[in-house]
């Protein structure tokens, strides 16, 4: 996995991580996030997708104001997170073909977190999101454009650290994960 640790420190940035990427690399990196959530949710069974965890940081300033400190259920960070990879990696194939979108563009949808409640639909959405990824790096050209740009809040982004932008999103809500799972077995596993 990739080392953010200069990014979130603010000692590097995106496209000093990701300079000499290649498009194969951007493949393994998919895998190997998946693995690591399919693999944090390995042992997990129904009861667990559904469990809402005691969650003292629940803090969702980007959704419903009513929703702003809910604590998110495996269900609720699997669907978010996929989706904000699978964003990523759709700016990504339009930034790699030398196309522009707007700053404030999107190209996001999440699936409904209220209806992933079983560990069949976390594995079944985790997969379809690793195929989705794969998908858009093979939209990229032969040769991709690596000088067209998208400005964000946090940098200003080419093909490769736009789509790496939606792995470092999955690696925050790793430890998440392992926190509802941990929850999980205490509530689900005995």
């Amino acid at each position: 996995m990739l080392d953010f640790s200069g990014v979130k420190s603010r000692t590097a940035t995106f496209a000093d991580i990701t300079k000499d990427l290649t498009k194969t690399d951007l493949h393994r990196l998919t895998d190997e996030m998946i693995d690591t959530q399919l693999s944090i949710i390995s042992d997990a069974i129904d009861a667990d997708a559904v469990l809402v965890p005691v969650d003292s940081n629940a803090n969702d300033t980007f959704g419903k104001p009513e929703d702003k400190d809910l604590a998110w259920t495996l269900g609720h960070v699997v669907v978010h997170v996929t989706a904000s990879s699978e964003e990523s990696a759709a700016i990504s194939s339009v930034l790699a073909r030398g196309l522009t979108m707007g700053d404030h563009d999107r190209s996001r949808y999440e699936t409904p977190w209220e209806t992933v409640t079983t560990v069949a639909q976390l594995r079944q959405r985790l997969e379809e999101s690793r195929r989705q990824r794969h998908a858009f790096l093979e939209t990229w050209p032969d040769q991709p454009d690596l000088e067209t740009t998208q400005i964000r809040p946090y940098g200003t982004f080419n093909a490769v650290s736009r789509f790496v932008a939606g792995l470092y999103h999955d690696t925050d809500h790793l430890e998440q994960l392992r926190e509802i799972m941990h929850q999980a077995h205490a509530a689900n596993h005995k």
